[in-house]
């Protein structure tokens, strides 16, 4: 695939205060990239740098293989799509959307066609003339994408679009994105705090933190294999527990061996292990390795959340199974359920 954007070293700093510290990322034709972080990480001035509303303090930003430092935002082939989506009030759907090309000064009859394709497109064929106002909030976002949209850009960047909307709206929305971006084929650079929005939208994720990118990979990649322990807390749920290392293929942790499908550790290396709520299994007591006691059990909808309290620990497990608390119980897992990972402060 080819490359489009290419951070290479890329700092930025505001008022003294370093924001980005030497950011490495390729971003590919026709990929859905999502920067995922905590507020403050580092991934809206990621973006506004891509953009160019920000100029980086070090480092370079590359697209299509060019240096594009001082390059004003309206001379990139990127368009923005902001939480705030900064529609006009005083101009319809069709008047919003073809606001680009007028400035461009591009035909009437072109602007006709490109504008019809894109309310076509987003679902907001016969709103031509319906004023802002009366949009609900998904209607006006897509009214934003489709503003964007239409001016073929080679990249759309999209900053928390969907902040402002209801959970159910939202949900609905990202499907809706993901399939605008697979029809247009362009690239979407998207930011986000909502792990569960980057795990159903995105080709790749970029896992930030202070200024850091923690990790890069697929949806699956990232869930099931987080590389330190920030990743395996903030992407989904976690028991994450202190164990060692025996050798290739075998950990210890709680006085028990378990078989894993880790390797290249050294024999013997304190490491952290992740364990997913939905991987251990609850047996009958005395069917498992670890013994325990329910300590306590929430209806979560889909599944039960389950607390078993060992000599040594708490754990907490999803199951659609219920389990009376005060139930003595054991607790087992294949290779496959446990991940090992460096320990906290080795990355």
């Amino acid at each position: 695939m080819k490359k489009i954007f290419e951070l290479d070293n890329l700092s930025k700093e505001f008022d003294g205060q370093v924001v980005l510290k030497g950011i490495h990322l390729d971003v590919y034709e026709n990929e859905f990239m999502t920067l995922l972080g905590p507020s403050g990480c580092g991934k809206t001035t990621t973006l506004r740098i891509m953009a160019g509303f920000e100029e980086p303090s070090e480092g370079k930003v590359l697209f299509d293989g060019i240096d594009i430092a001082g390059v004003p935002p309206y001379k990139r082939e990127v368009n923005t799509v902001f939480q705030k989506y900064a529609l006009f009030p005083n101009m319809n759907v069709y008047d919003n959307i073809a606001f680009g090309l007028k400035i461009k000064k591009t035909a009437a009859p072109v602007i006709k066609e490109k504008v019809t394709r894109m309310l076509e497109l987003v679902n907001l064929a016969g709103y031509e003339e319906r004023n802002i106002r009366q949009l609900s909030g998904g209607q006006q976002q897509r009214v934003a994408i489709a503003r964007a949209l239409v001016n073929e850009p080679k990249v759309l960047l999209l900053d928390e679009p969907l902040g402002a909307l209801d959970l159910k709206l939202r949900k609905t929305m990202q499907i809706e994105l993901k399939s605008i971006q697979k029809e247009v084929g362009i690239t979407f650079v998207y930011v986000t705090h909502d792990q569960e929005e980057a795990l159903t939208m995105s080709d790749t994720i970029v896992v930030m933190n202070d200024g850091i990118i923690q990790q890069i990979g697929s949806p699956t990649d990232i869930y099931n294999e987080p590389e330190n322990r920030f990743v395996a807390q903030f992407i989904g749920e976690s028991n994450i527990i202190e164990g060692t290392f025996v050798k290739d293929f075998l950990v210890a942790f709680d006085n028990v061996e378990f078989e894993c499908v880790d390797k290249g550790f050294e024999d013997g290396q304190d490491v952290d292990i992740v364990l997913r709520p939905e991987d251990i299994k609850i047996l009958p007591s005395g069917e498992g390795r670890i013994s325990g006691v329910v300590t306590s059990i929430i209806f979560k909808g889909v599944h039960y959340e389950i607390i078993v309290k060992t000599d040594i620990r708490e754990y907490k497990i999803h199951t659609t199974a219920y389990y009376e608390p005060g139930l003595e119980v054991d607790l087992d897992l294949t290779p496959d359920d446990i991940h090992v990972m460096e320990p906290m402060g080795t990355y």
